[in-house]
Parts: structure tokens; C-alpha cells; sequence
């Protein structure tokens, strides 16, 4: 084994730990590891000095992995839930919608309305800006301000179940 390998060996199990806390499967992690140190044998003429030899590594290892999350992106992405979790999902988004729309005319107008577009009818920001003459990034300042405004109604409405998300709502008993 040549010197250069034995460097390269120094730094195995500090690179594996590395890896592993980027990269959640242990094959994966092992599998970059292993990549660099090919990468960095291939290329040991470009290691300008030999004291930046670890910082040249890691170098390599984070190009690596960040290689890998591009090539297998899809990978890496959340597992689709299941359909019986969806359908109760939008069911709860459904009650919470119902509350939330019947306190918007307690809302200023424009409040209201930002609510009811943006929130509830999922409208592109861009396309509510251009209705009210008004720029996206004022619109999002307007947006956080009906939030806060909805929060406080909300909170004074709905009391308990505010606290808890709004999704197990019972305001409709307290008509």
C-alpha cells in the first residue's frame, strides 16, 4: 500500500460517519465513502498540498453524495401515504375550511378576501396580486397580516379547538 493510500485509509471511519449522517441507508453512506476514495485515487495528482489532504476529502465526499441525491432524487422523496389517510385528511381539511370560511366576514374586506383566494381556493399569488393592482410581495405582507387577524378570530371563536389545530372543530355546537 502506498503512502497516499494509507492516508486515504486514516480516513475511513471519520468519512463512513460523515456520509452516514447525510445519508440515512448505511449502504448508500458506505457507497459514497467508497466513491470518493475511487475519485480521490483517480485524481491524487490534482491534491495541490498534502496537509489539505482531509479538507480535499471531504471536498470529494460532499460532491459525492450531493451527486447521488441528484441521480436517485426520487429515492429519497416521502413514501405516498395510503388513501385511507388521504381521504380523512382532506375530510379534516374540509371542517377546518368550513370554520375558517364562516369567520371571514368578521375579517377586514381585503383580509377576507386574500383568505378566502390564497387559503382556501389554493389561487396563484401572482394571479391575486394582478386583481387587486397590487405587487406578490405586498400581497404576501397583506397575506401574513389576514392570517394573524384569522388567528385572533379564531382563537376568541373557537377557544379549545384553536388550540388544538382547528381540525377536531366543534364550532358548529356553538351556533
Amino acid at each position: 500500500m502506498s503512502e497516499f493510500e494509507l492516508a486515504l485509509n486514516s480516513y475511513l471511519d471519520e468519512m463512513l460517519s460523515f456520509a452516514r449522517s447525510r445519508i440515512k441507508d448505511p449502504q448508500l453512506a458506505a457507497d459514497a465513502v467508497q466513491d470518493s476514495l475511487l475519485k480521490a485515487l483517480n485524481h491524487k495528482n490534482s491534491l495541490r498540498q498534502e496537509h489539505s489532504l482531509r479538507a480535499w476529502l471531504y471536498q470529494i465526499l460532499r460532491n459525492t453524495i450531493n451527486d447521488l441525491y441528484r441521480k436517485n432524487k426520487r429515492h429519497f422523496t416521502e413514501p405516498i401515504d395510503d388513501p385511507d389517510s388521504l381521504a380523512e385528511q382532506e375530510e379534516l381539511e374540509r371542517i377546518a375550511c368550513r370554520c375558517i370560511e364562516k369567520l371571514l366576514p368578521a375579517l377586514n374586506k381585503d383580509y377576507a378576501y386574500i383568505i378566502r383566494e390564497l387559503e382556501l381556493r389554493q389561487q396563484p399569488v401572482k394571479e391575486i396580486s394582478a386583481q387587486l393592482k397590487i405587487t406578490p410581495n405586498n400581497l404576501k405582507v397583506k397575506r401574513h397580516r389576514a392570517r394573524q387577524q384569522l388567528k385572533q378570530r379564531l382563537e376568541q371563536t373557537c377557544r379549545l379547538c384553536a388550540a388544538h389545530g382547528c381540525l377536531d372543530c366543534d364550532c358548529d355546537s356553538n351556533d
